[in-house]
């Protein structure tokens, strides 16, 4: 039942506005303004020095350097073997990428919108499997690795990532398959689609903020993974880049070859800041997408 109101009513009823706030409280922004110097200070002070010659990055660290050294970059990349060890980051992480992101979708749709026996133990599986520490399992993962011949392989990495990452990416999917709306999967089946089409056709598109934010998640914790392959890689010729760069601080140190340790370390860390500034506006979509039904 809807209440009709005259006109003369509603013209005189207007509501106020609301008082506007004249002393924010600055306490916030100063606290977000720190945390952002004592985040960002050491990434800029390392690319800054990536440019620099020995003796600068030695006597003056925190100068700017007097020209660009873009042979620190090209000797890292070579010399060192940084571009190899990219290139096996990007196959490892890429291939572990899209098998996560494919198997963590598929089942958090599938404990999201049917019912079956057994739906919320196998949901509750996973969320364990988050607070699993991973130290416990390198012995009997190192030996069943071994056993199927994947010890210091592509493939060996790229299963051992994906079975990493997909416990935190069903828990993050599942909450907003839920979110979505059922009419539209009902309006699919109406038309003929089958299971299968419903879910690649019309809820996966749907679902396109939170499968970027996932996905950006899951690419910066595997990228910047080191134990797993510590443990599970050790081919020297098949060193991802954290293990590179964990030997070329060793190897640089020794040689004092301080620039080339510092532009082999920002070559590491672009990608990640690549992809957070490219993606970030899908990131926020999909965090509050994903928590408001």
């Amino acid at each position: 039942m809807t209440l009709l109101r005259s006109p003369s009513a509603s013209a005189t009823s207007i509501p106020s506005a609301p008082p506007a706030r004249t002393n924010p409280n600055p306490l916030p922004h100063i606290a977000m303004f720190c945390w952002a110097v004592v985040t960002a200070l050491p990434l800029l002070w390392a690319v800054v020095s990536s440019f620099k010659t020995d003796d600068e990055i030695l006597n003056t660290p925190w100068s700017l350097p007097s020209s660009l050294e873009v042979d620190n970059w090209v000797r890292a990349w070579t010399a060192a073997s940084i571009g190899r060890y990219f290139l096996n980051s990007l196959i490892v992480v890429g291939g572990a990428l899209i098998l996560t992101m494919l198997l963590g979708s598929l089942v958090a749709y599938a404990l999201a919108r049917y019912e079956f026996r057994g739906n919320r133990l196998i949901y509750y599986v996973f969320v364990a499997a988050m607070f699993f520490p991973v130290f416990l399992a390198l012995v009997p993962l190192f030996f069943v690795v071994q056993q199927l011949g994947l010890l210091g392989t592509y493939p060996g990495l790229i299963l051992v990532y994906t079975a990493y990452a997909v416990p935190f990416t069903v828990f993050f999917l599942h909450s907003f398959f839920r979110t979505l709306p059922s009419e539209i999967a009902e309006a699919a089946f109406l038309d003929g689609c089958s299971h299968g089409a419903v879910f690649f056709r019309v809820m996966l598109p749907l679902a396109r903020p939170g499968l970027f934010a996932v996905g950006i998640f899951n690419f910066l914790g595997l990228w910047n993974q080191y134990l797993l392959p510590l443990v599970l890689n050790p081919d020297p010729d098949r060193y991802v880049l954290a293990q590179g760069l964990a030997a070329l601080s060793v190897s640089q140190g020794y040689r004092s070859d301080w620039s080339g340790l510092f532009a082999g370390l920002t070559i590491a860390m672009l990608p990640v800041l690549i992809a957070y500034v490219a993606f970030q506006r899908h990131i926020r979509a999909g965090m509050t997408a994903g928590a408001v039904k």
